[in-house]
């Protein structure tokens, strides 16, 4: 289909990326919808003035204006609730380390969105996010990594279907940060120079302990030295720490740092040990929930492949490894050991610059 006869409705934040990945679409000769979704308001948890998105709606609306594109708002905040913030403190509450990004994109961005957009009338919908979608001979969609290594996002769109992921645009996947800046100044874009958001993808950037403790009481407990067994410190949850935390730990004064290494959730119980590489946070076997494949068909290929890498963390270069199901579960065996596997948080494959899926760490 000629792409003056497709309609895009782009995922607008109010920030540089989205409005340029807009601007792009026009040029391209889309059919172009700007969009803003409303995920949060109000004071709940003390954080409205840390939730700026009436600016940041009026930035988005006033990028429409700018490039003559009509501008819409839909209100996803109940969804948000229940999907997003809700996991947020029910793993937290397990004492895992939940990635509300990827829980974001997975149910509002590339579901609700999708399907709200579709019944509005869209054919696509398209966001800022840095990542390339790549048609193969015979038109099934993959996902590569951004062309900019160091703002790649694919590690939190790794749960997208085959399916969402061929209704979906990423126009800026294929440039680096400061061609999209200058892009921006070049469609005078009236958010050209607005900072880019490093916060939580609902709320923004928050104090996360300050968030946790609004919902999940303070338990205080042992800080316990793994090696010697004798008792360092205390603490106020078990739940507001993670593998590998260094800081706010309040055992500092040691001549190497301590860092968190192990929690027990049913003794409350933190376990430290010194230095930044102990062996008790490292491991070579890591066993995965709810393992996601973007092209389910590729998982017989997959298994035992030697030529996949995976991440533990976003920013985390991916490693060697492999895919192993045993006892009907799955894991991922890598070459070396990887520091701080954080349950909880995602382990994402790769084969090549391919993402091809990944799974939640338990």
């Amino acid at each position: 289909m000629p792409k003056q006869n497709q309609t895009v409705f782009v995922g607008l934040s109010g920030g540089v990326d989205s409005a340029v990945s807009s601007c792009l679409l026009k040029e391209q000769g889309y059919n172009v919808v700007g969009v803003f979704m409303k995920n949060w308001s109000g004071d709940d948890y003390g954080l409205q003035a840390e939730c700026p998105w009436e600016e940041d709606q009026k930035d988005a609306e006033a990028v429409c204006k700018q490039i003559g594109i009509e501008f819409r708002s839909l209100n996803f905040e109940k969804e948000y609730r229940d999907k997003v913030v809700e996991y947020f403190f029910n793993e937290y509450s397990k004492g895992r380390t939940p990635n509300p990004d990827v829980m974001c994109n997975k149910e509002i961005k590339f579901k609700l969105f999708l399907e709200k957009a579709k019944c509005l009338g869209a054919d696509l919908i398209a966001t800022g996010h840095y990542a390339i979608r790549m048609n193969d001979e015979f038109g099934n969609p993959h996902m590569l990594k951004g062309m900019d290594a160091n703002k790649d996002q694919t590690y939190f769109l790794y749960n997208l279907t085959k399916e969402q992921l061929s209704k979906t645009l990423f126009p800026i996947g294929d440039l680096q940060k400061p061609e999209v800046r200058k892009l921006a100044e070049r469609f005078n874009l009236p958010n050209a120079k607005k900072p880019d958001s490093q916060g939580i993808c609902f709320i923004g950037e928050i104090n996360v302990l300050k968030f946790l403790m609004k919902r999940i009481p303070e338990k205080e407990g042992d800080i316990i030295d793994i090696d010697t067994q004798k008792k360092v410190g205390t603490h106020k949850g078990v739940y507001f720490s993670t593998i590998g935390q260094r800081g706010g730990l309040g055992v500092g004064g040691q001549e190497v740092p301590y860092y968190v290494v192990q929690k027990d959730l049913e003794k409350n119980i933190i376990y430290v040990g010194h230095g930044h590489n102990h062996s008790a946070m490292l491991k070579t076997e890591i066993e995965m929930e709810n393992l996601h494949l973007i092209n389910i068909d590729l998982e017989t290929d997959l298994l035992n492949d030697a030529s996949l890498r995976a991440s533990i963390r976003y920013r985390h270069k991916p490693e060697t490894g492999k895919l192993i199901h045993k006892e009907n579960k799955y894991f991922f065996v890598f070459d070396k050991p990887q520091r701080a596997a954080s349950s909880g948080q995602s382990l994402v494959i790769y084969r090549d610059t391919e993402c091809l899926g990944g799974g939640i760490i338990k």
